[in-house]
């Protein structure tokens, strides 16, 4: 966590957005390689963070940051692992912090089934926030075991029925392409999560880090990585499925019943600038000239106000209906070969243009790198010449 609050220091656009992290686990999954550390609930250094965590709260609410805060995300780690005195000790400083009326904001905590509790679910609720994020990841044992969860997938349906004590916006978690896991264990993952009356599905293919117990099992020859091909037939076959079940992909990798989209991701996709609270969570500035990423107090990247518009272009190709149209024209009036990039990916059939917007294709989706990077690199290109970055 920061000694200092950078954002405050430099002249920014107001906050949009508010993460919180808590790098707190029962244990750590063997693909984990996020900051995250297993630790014991009762440790002094957990009641450390959080009264630190409550002393940067207060300080940048009275500096006026959080006043046009419209979602907040508390994640991990798992948040849920504080237990039940330090996470509503924290939520009641967010409380004091700020307005969590749920009609101006939506306010999403993460959950592990191993550490969520009627009494969490009800102190959670009371203390303002409104959806609960439970990092399933699949419901056959089997995988679990594969990903060194700490629960099974009985302990899984039991936290969705406990968060339905009080939530109607619950979000389910999944992973594929995990190795080992069949397309057939998957399906049944997400039949599961869909009967299991969840509002809200994300489902992420798996990325083997490297240093992780998981890569060095792959490494071993112990377990086969699962290939593209693999994990495109799975995200296929969760989105026939999630469809059918009444859900639309509303963003790359997550689906929503009507009326349940997470307006958190929805930040980061359209260049809402965001702060971050914890260690190691990042704040993204903008001002009229340039864009900043700022990590534990120290600035890690500076960006020029024109190619921040091809970085939203890029992150709005996340999204079902892709980027604006006015930003995808001050975008290219800045870097005019975006035009030829964008009709180049259309002939490849990885975006499509629907209703005056570019918007990205199943294919595009599947083939991401390639989409979002063709995209970036024209704010790398020596030779195009840059027009002004239309104010936003």
């Amino acid at each position: 966590m920061s000694r200092e609050t950078t954002a405050l220091l430099v002249p920014h656009e107001p906050f949009r957005a508010l993460y919180i992290h808590i790098p707190f686990c029962k244990k750590r999954c063997s693909y984990c390689d996020f900051s995250t550390e297993a630790i014991a609930r009762d440790d002094d250094a957990v009641q450390s963070y959080v009264e630190r965590l409550v002393v940067e709260l207060f300080r940048v609410s009275r500096a006026g940051e959080l006043s046009q805060v419209e979602s907040v995300y508390i994640g991990g780690g798992t948040p849920t692992h504080l237990g039940l005195s330090k996470l509503s000790g924290l939520l009641y400083a967010l409380s004091l912090s700020m307005s969590l009326s749920p009609e101006r904001c939506e306010v999403t905590m993460e959950a592990n089934p191993e550490s969520l509790t009627d009494r969490i679910v009800c102190d959670a609720w009371a203390m303002g926030v409104n959806r609960l994020s439970i990092g399933v990841q699949s419901f056959d044992d089997g995988v679990l075991q594969t990903l060194g969860r700490a629960h099974d997938a009985e302990g899984a349906l039991r936290a969705i029925e406990t968060a339905k004590l009080r939530f109607q916006n619950v979000s389910c978690d999944l992973m594929c392409g995990i190795p080992g896991q069949s397309e057939a264990s998957l399906r049944r993952s997400v039949e599961a999560a869909v009967e299991a009356g969840v509002s809200h599905v994300s489902v992420y293919p798996l990325s083997v880090e490297r240093g992780t117990p998981l890569a060095r099992s792959i490494e071993a020859g112990m377990m086969v990585e699962s290939d593209d091909d693999e994990q495109a037939d799975h995200m296929r076959a969760a989105e026939e499925l999630l469809v059918s079940a009444g859900f639309h992909r509303y963003e790359v990798a997550s689906y929503a019943k009507p009326g349940f989209e997470c307006r958190h991701n929805r930040a980061y996709w359209t260049g809402a600038p965001y702060l971050g609270l914890g260690s190691s969570a990042v704040s993204m500035l903008q001002n009229g000239s340039e864009r900043i990423r700022v990590r534990d107090g120290v600035v890690e990247d500076r960006m020029p106000a024109c190619e921040a518009l091809i970085e939203d272009v890029m992150l709005g190709m996340r999204m079902s209906e892709g980027p604006a149209s006015q930003l995808t024209a001050r975008a290219m009036e800045a870097f005019p070969c975006l035009q030829a990039a964008l009709e180049d990916l259309e002939a490849r059939g990885y975006v499509e243009r629907a209703l005056g917007c570019w918007r990205p294709t199943d294919a595009g989706w599947l083939c991401g790198n390639d989409l979002y990077g063709r995209i970036i690199d024209c704010a790398e290109s020596p030779d195009q010449p840059r027009g002004p970055a239309p104010a936003k």
